[in-house]
């Protein structure tokens, strides 16, 4: 049942994630949600086969090794994707001004 839950739950995030790409107006926004579905999603599929597997232990740990593998790499990666496409010119479209209501 547990394995149920953790399938079912990264789907819905990888559901939410390739909304939010097909969605979200630039890059950066749609990195982001890219970036955030990637590594939750695919780390709770991962951990849902490693449960429901009937893999020896040394297989199990092959999955949660792969899941450790895409948690550390992918915001890196990420990053190296939004610094390119800031170093290449590209503009983010939205324009966010916390501060703008207090100066007038």
């Amino acid at each position: 049942m547990i394995e149920l839950l953790f399938l079912l739950f990264g789907i819905f995030i990888m559901f939410f994630g390739a909304l939010g790409l097909l969605r979200f107006p630039d890059v950066y926004t749609r990195l982001h949600a890219t970036a955030k579905c990637d590594t939750g999603g695919a780390i709770s599929i991962l951990l849902a086969l490693a449960l429901a597997s009937d893999f020896p232990i040394t297989g199990k740990l092959k999955f949660l090794v792969i899941a450790f593998m895409i948690a550390m790499i992918n915001p890196m990666v990420s990053h190296a994707i939004a610094r390119a496409a800031y170093k290449s010119g590209i503009k983010p479209k939205a324009v966010v001004d916390m501060y703008a209501w207090d100066n007038p």
